[in-house]
């Protein structure tokens, strides 16, 4: 295939070892695509894997013009039980997508998705939590085989402002119970700051410490209190940290840190990844949600970030739990994409199947549970 300013190849890797050498082509690719975030960055795609990767399941589909790198697939091969190709990131990774350089346009898109077909063969391709407007909704488009698209996670957003114009936006009593737990926070004393890169480790491993105490006795995401992930979130925040794609806050009260939140930044969104608080916060009466939200604005405008063209969106992520309708957020609902050959056509119609049935339970939990049973597909509720 022809592409304006040379021929497009494309190849599978499936060695771990040239996936970590990718980095510099992997994140050129990443600035010149629109709709990548934070979570398509090697630091975090390549982290993951060595934390959750499987023996020979990597399956990176890239496509080049000239030799350089201008679309990417990041894919593994499961069995559940049947053969099937997911993006790697798993369940802690909120937006998954696939990469196309902007400058090869509906060429690149084309060649990636005819790659992603013949990688296919007799497995399924189930690519989940794409951000409305995702490169792989282009994919999607172009797909020429049997094709299904679904919903995913609910995300709740804001706008990327200062506090006060965010507090503006609320209701006028709302509004008014904000301020006074804003004022709350300064007659404390509770200070805040953002690490700088070489005391990212230090402070992400605090962070999961106070995750564990601030879920001390309550149901909590397994997964977060185990050490690959606590090796995955640090291994892949350092890097971004000093690239500028992420960012740790701590939160100091009586010279002691009592709180730690890390954001994820990328093109026009920041997105609050997690935190995790000591109890006495709560003994305090302290507004958690408040207190993060304040931290996060004025770390965006200190940064001159709430510019035209920079940061818009500030986004809690996945999930709807109640306390973030407090702040009045837009919904936006991650797509799901099943794509299948025609001889794997029965392998799609029993995903499509499968993904009803559970939608339906969900339904009927929400019904007998009533509103404090969330949407999110994902296990990351006790993240905020």
């Amino acid at each position: 295939m022809t592409a304006a300013g040379g021929a497009l190849s494309a190849e599978v890797c499936t060695d771990e070892r040239a996936f970590a050498e990718l980095a510099g082509d992997w994140d050129r690719l990443c600035r010149a695509c629109p709709s990548a975030t934070a979570f398509q960055s090697h630091a975090w795609l390549h982290s993951w894997w060595l934390s959750y990767g499987g023996p020979g399941a990597l399956r990176l589909v890239l496509v080049r013009r000239d030799g350089e790198l201008v679309a990417a697939a990041p894919l593994m091969r499961v069995r559940r039980p049947l053969p099937v190709l997911v993006p790697i990131g798993g369940e802690i990774t909120d937006f998954c997508d696939v990469l196309v350089d902007e400058a090869v346009g509906v060429a690149g898109i084309a060649a990636l998705a005819d790659a992603m077909a013949d990688l296919a063969r007799t497995a399924l391709v189930d690519f989940g939590e794409v951000r409305p407007g995702g490169a792989m909704e282009r994919v999607y488009l172009c797909w020429r085989g049997p094709r299904r698209r679904m919903r995913d996670s609910v995300c709740l957003n804001l706008p990327a402002v200062p506090m006060k114009e965010l507090v503006g936006r609320l209701p006028v009593t709302r509004a008014g119970r904000i301020r006074r737990k804003v004022n709350q926070l300064g007659r404390l004393g509770l200070e805040w700051r953002a690490v700088p890169h070489d005391e990212t480790e230090a402070a992400l491993r605090r962070l999961l410490e106070l995750h564990r105490l601030q879920w001390a006795g309550r149901q909590v995401t397994q997964e977060h209190l185990r050490p690959r992930f606590l090796e995955h979130l640090v291994r892949a925040a350092v890097p971004m940290a000093r690239s500028g794609q992420a960012v740790t806050t701590e939160f100091v009260h009586e010279g002691t840190v009592v709180a730690v939140n890390v954001m994820l930044l990328s093109g026009t969104m920041a997105g609050m990844y997690m935190y995790g608080f000591h109890p006495q916060l709560r003994e305090r009466k302290v507004d958690i949600a408040t207190m993060l939200m304040h931290a996060a604005t004025d770390h965006l405008e200190a940064g001159e970030l709430l510019t035209s063209g920079g940061v818009r969106t500030l986004s809690m992520l996945r999930g709807d739990e109640p306390y973030k309708y407090r702040w009045c957020p837009d919904t936006a609902v991650n797509q799901r994409f099943l794509l299948s050959r025609r001889r794997t056509h029965p392998l799609l119609v029993a995903a499509t199947a499968e993904a009803a049935a559970r939608h339906r339970a969900k339904q009927l939990l929400r019904k007998d549970a009533g509103p404090a049973v969330t949407d999110s597909a994902s296990p990351t509720a006790d993240r905020g």
